[in-house]
């Protein structure tokens, strides 16, 4: 038989084609597919570029609301008069805060920076603030926090990221209204925006002038909506090097997907981007009876953004004490051995998914090797990296180094386009199915040209008859 060309219906081929951009180049003769360039995103040029070279970080959520454990927006979940919330202070004395305990997790799960709420919607500071008595200095404990945090991170060279929320249930100017995040009108409040505003450009100075390099600063609930970047400019001014995110005053430095935010129909953002996830299904604060989420869930979860060049937050609630939750600790452990192996297929990489149209996976690459991030449920134990048809050199399973069987080959579900392609196939699915699998493949040859225009099925299905 005579060697078949890629055939594609119009319908077919359309919908190829807005699957994966480079199934619509047409062949040539000689040479290669044109296939898209799979570029990093233009990275800012200056100070703040270490947000881009360290993508995985600690998102600790830490407050008063850990001393009864059930959510870090206790006050308002569970209907609390701020005259009985406040009390909470007086309980505040986490006796067994070390930093440098935090920071040993966090290195050990493969972490490389920290954001940590500074002041939480319930208004309580973890720093010395001189605008609001209602912070850690005032309490049994009466020790800087953000100051001893900030200590150790710089000591460490850890990026360190300050959280902050707009809203505030205890500034009698903040215009509680009773929207989302938001108490009703107090009767004792005297609501003010631009009397808040000024307290808020207060505390951000304090926390950008007393706390020496800052790396980020982390907006939350800004429910009025308002707008003035003179508030994002001011914190360029004191800390160059900070990230700023996309929920304060203007549209910052990076957007911020959170929980399990469903982005996988596109295979690459438009801007910087930072996810932040939980290990707890229910609260970012600590909870005494948490329910949590599967080791395999939260690694998808964190393959899936870093596999499109994106950073990830991975949040835990220390207990009222200060210490880490056991049960949230054990995670971080089994999340950072699984990220000890397929680290390189993460850490300075290119985003590389619209290699295949195949959106089971994503694809990472670095030089002439190609990762394979198996971060969705494998339906199968073989995975057909459509429209590649070039075999590696090697391929190699990064979570435990086995080798990796591969064919370029025909099967049966290929019968429209009558070509090969190559197949990852006997992949240890069952063995492994409580983990992200990566394939490393190999390559001898740039990856522009691993789709060749000639198919390399010659009309010989392998049945011999």
């Amino acid at each position: 038989m005579k060697r078949r060309n890629f055939v594609q219906t119009a319908a077919g081929f359309s919908l190829a084609a807005m699957l994966n951009p480079l199934l619509a180049h047409s062949e040539t003769p000689t040479g290669s597919y044109q296939l898209p360039a799979p570029g990093k995103l233009k990275r800012f040029g200056d100070g703040r570029d270490w947000f881009f070279e360290k993508r995985f970080g600690m998102f600790i959520h830490w407050g008063l609301y850990a001393i009864p454990g059930w959510h870090e927006q206790h006050q308002w979940r569970g209907r609390i008069e701020r005259d009985e919330y406040v009390k909470l202070k007086d309980l505040w004395n986490p006796v067994k805060f070390n930093p440098e305990q935090w920071l040993d997790v966090l290195e050990e799960t493969g972490m490389k920076y920290m954001c940590i709420t500074t002041k939480h919607h319930d208004g309580f500071c973890l720093w010395d603030t001189k605008h609001t008595d209602f912070n850690t200095m005032n309490t049994p404990y009466g020790k800087d926090i953000i100051g001893m945090l900030a200590a150790a991170c710089q000591k460490r060279g850890i990026p360190l990221c300050l959280y902050y929320s707009i809203a505030d249930w205890n500034n009698p100017y903040y215009p509680n209204q009773g929207r989302a995040h938001e108490l009703p009108p107090q009767p004792q409040d005297s609501p003010d925006w631009y009397k808040y505003l000024s307290f808020v450009k207060n505390q951000v100075t304090e926390l950008c002038t007393n706390y020496g390099k800052i790396h980020g600063f982390w907006w939350d609930i800004n429910r009025p909506a308002y707008k003035d970047p003179s508030i994002n400019q001011m914190i360029r001014k004191l800390q160059p090097d900070a990230v700023i995110n996309n929920r304060g005053f203007d549209d910052g430095d990076f957007g911020t997907p959170e929980r399990d935010y469903q982005s996988d129909d596109f295979i690459s953002f438009d801007r910087p981007t930072e996810a932040c996830q939980s290990v707890g299904m229910e609260s970012w604060g600590y909870r005494k009876d948490e329910d949590f989420y599967t080791d395999r869930h939260l690694m998808r979860s964190i393959d899936r953004f870093l596999a499109r060049d994106a950073n990830y937050l991975l949040n835990v609630g220390p207990a009222a004490d200060g210490s880490l939750p056991a049960e949230s600790t054990d995670i971080l452990k089994r999340i950072g051995k699984w990220y000890a192996e397929v680290k390189e297929s993460l850490e300075d990489v290119n985003p590389a998914s619209p290699l295949t149209s195949n959106r089971n996976v994503m694809l990472t690459s670095r030089g002439t090797t190609l990762y394979v991030h198996l971060n969705s449920e494998p339906p199968g134990n073989a995975v057909r990296l459509r429209p590649v048809n070039t075999a590696p050199l090697k391929a190699s399973l990064l979570n435990d180094g086995r080798e990796v069987e591969f064919k370029v080959r025909f099967n049966p579900s290929d019968h429209r386009e009558q070509r090969a392609y190559l197949n990852l196939i006997n992949l240890p699915v069952n063995e492994l199915c409580n983990t992200v699998m990566v394939v490393k493949l190999e390559y001898d040859r740039p990856l522009d040209t691993i789709v060749q225009p000639d198919s390399p099925f010659d009309g010989d299905s392998g049945w011999d008859y």
